[in-house]
């Protein structure tokens, strides 16, 4: 079974193809994903690893949680299942009475 992970405090020059290599010293990468700002296209500095076993994602989290790349420590753990809903609610122009 897959293991996704988060990887967080990455440099922002860093690539999806340096982070899917940088991972796959620990095992077999399933997929790895930059997020970048919606408006700007930006990478906001952190990501997600999926690999291919839980043998594997526990590895990566051994190995590359805290080490230095390009001046920075990577912070690699179990990623939190996504919470549906979207963003909260709303409250539209700023609510209450005026």
């Amino acid at each position: 079974m897959a293991m996704k992970l988060y990887v967080g405090n990455l440099p922002h020059q860093m690539t999806e193809e340096q982070l899917n290599t940088l991972f796959s010293e620990a095992g077999n990468v399933a997929s790895a994903k930059i997020i970048t700002d919606r408006q700007t296209g930006q990478p906001r500095g952190f990501g997600f690893v999926e690999m291919e076993t839980k043998l594997e994602g526990t590895k990566a989290i051994s190995m590359l949680n805290g080490r230095e790349v390009d001046g920075r420590a990577l912070a690699v753990n179990e990623a939190r299942p996504q919470t549906k809903g979207g963003f909260g609610g709303g409250g539209g122009r700023g609510g209450g009475y005026r």
